[in-house]
Formats: C-alpha cells, structure tokens, sequence
C-alpha cells in the first residue's frame, strides 16, 4: 500500500460498453478537479467490446481516496471497480 500513497490517478474497470466520456467526467468531476481522462475504448471506436476502463489523473492525489468510495456503486448496468494506479511519467 506504500507504493500508491501519493498516486492521483484511478483505473476505473467493469464499465458498461456503452459508457462515454462525458459520462465518467461527470461522475468523477464531482469528487476533485480532473487533470486528465482516458477510457479505452475511445468514444469513437467502431468496434463494439463487452467492456471499458478509464483511467482518471486528479490534480490532488486527496480526490483518489475519495473516488475509492465509489467501487461497487452500479453504474448504467455494472458495478464499478475503483482502484488506485501508479503513475507512468
């Protein structure tokens, strides 16, 4: 638990295919200010996948702890899966 202690970026897994960017920006904005989203797939891929993750870098690693609280809450039709992520400089 030591290595991640000081980490501002979440991986967010178990995500509904159909979840969008705006979507997880919304949801997550409202626990601390977002400095960068990734959800891959991208919004715009063709291809349809049974799942998605999004990866979210918050300006105050504070906001990490507190989106942790939101693992098991059912969004669109899946239950997320919050987990706190080493950052890759």
């Amino acid at each position: 638990m030591s290595g991640m202690s000081g980490t501002a970026v979440i991986q967010i897994t178990n995500l509904s295919s159909s979840v969008n960017s705006e979507q997880m920006r919304t949801l997550f904005g409202f626990l601390g200010d977002i400095e960068e989203l990734r959800l891959y797939p991208p919004d715009n891929t063709p291809l349809s996948f049974s799942s998605k993750v999004c990866y979210i870098k918050y300006r105050e690693p504070s906001s990490v702890g507190v989106a942790q609280h939101l693992t098991n809450t059912v969004f669109i039709d899946r239950a997320l899966i919050v987990v706190p992520c080493a950052e890759d400089d």
